[in-house]
């Protein structure tokens, strides 16, 4: 369940925030600049999936709606292609329930790479 108390989700995203940067995930940024204002939500889903492990990722579904998270990961992991397969063949199975995970990130890479070509 998604909980509403805007406290509760602004410590779940501060948590998530450290872990990131003691897992050096920022490590092209300076890590002062990067902080809760400098990165929007899609972001931080899609570097805690990355990044971070079950029990982190399993903060996101307590905190935002499993569209964002779903869309968070179509539009920012899954156009990455082979570098990301095995982790987002995971994330097709585990967290959004796809029966066959291999045709689900095929047909999602392919809108992604049309969608490219027609703008």
């Amino acid at each position: 369940m998604i909980t509403r108390d805007k406290d509760k989700i602004l410590e779940v995203k501060s948590e998530l925030m450290d872990k990131l940067k003691e897992e050096n995930a920022f490590w092209s940024y300076d890590r002062q600049s990067v902080s809760l204002a400098t990165i929007n939500d899609a972001d931080l889903i899609a570097m805690t999936m990355r990044y971070l492990d079950l029990p982190e990722i399993k903060q996101l579904f307590a905190i935002f709606p499993y569209k964002k998270i779903k869309d968070a990961w179509k539009n920012i992991l899954v156009p990455e292609g082979s570098y990301l397969y095995t982790l987002n063949r995971f994330f097709a199975w585990y967290y959004f329930k796809a029966k066959n995970p291999d045709a689900y990130l095929k047909s999602l890479e392919t809108r992604h790479i049309n969608r490219m070509a027609q703008l």
